[in-house]
């Protein structure tokens, strides 16, 4: 246990491993997606942009993949980290709140827009109200990417200074 917020528990460092290592696969998971797997969704190329459901239908990433990746494990990760931050020392914790609560937006968004209107998307078939949504879901996208990776880079930024933390104080 921390004694008076001077030292970091190692459940505490476990959990920011397990934040920087779901964060990191995450942004790779999203990136890959948007760029390889939403276009098989929406066809903004011809000259009439369509919505497929049956190709989003039969991908069923939510499911498949992000609710084991991303949508539990990251929401608790997220969590348990803003916990973890709030007990840590006073040089981590303006940076370990701010990874998690950066990542607590993005979660926030995920849950209550990008989920449901996939969600509605899916069992709808191909209109321009169809259209219109899933472009702008895919363009909403990147900001979540944004998110993702600003929380990604504050987890490491933390991860450096508790390790270079630790090594004054196994020198002093």
């Amino acid at each position: 246990m921390p004694n008076d917020r001077t030292e970091v528990s190692r459940l505490s460092t476990v959990l920011l491993w397990l934040f920087v290592i779901n964060l990191g696969v995450a942004l790779g998971a999203g990136l890959y997606e948007s760029r390889i797997v939403v276009p098989d969704w929406i066809d903004t190329a011809a000259s009439s942009p369509a919505w497929n459901p049956d190709a989003a239908r039969e991908d069923n990433t939510g499911l498949r993949f992000w609710v084991a990746v991303t949508t539990v494990p990251l929401t608790l990760l997220t969590l348990a980290n803003l916990f973890a931050g709030w007990r840590a020392p006073t040089e981590l914790r303006r940076w370990w709140l701010g990874t998690a609560t950066t990542a607590l937006v993005e979660r926030a968004l995920t849950l209550g827009y990008f989920i449901p209107t996939m969600v509605r998307l899916i069992q709808v078939e191909n209109s321009p109200d169809a259209v219109s949504s899933a472009t702008q879901w895919a363009q909403l996208n990147n900001l979540r990417h944004f998110l993702v990776l600003a929380a990604w880079l504050a987890a490491i930024k933390t991860f450096s200074l508790l390790y270079t933390r630790r090594g004054r104080k196994g020198r002093g």
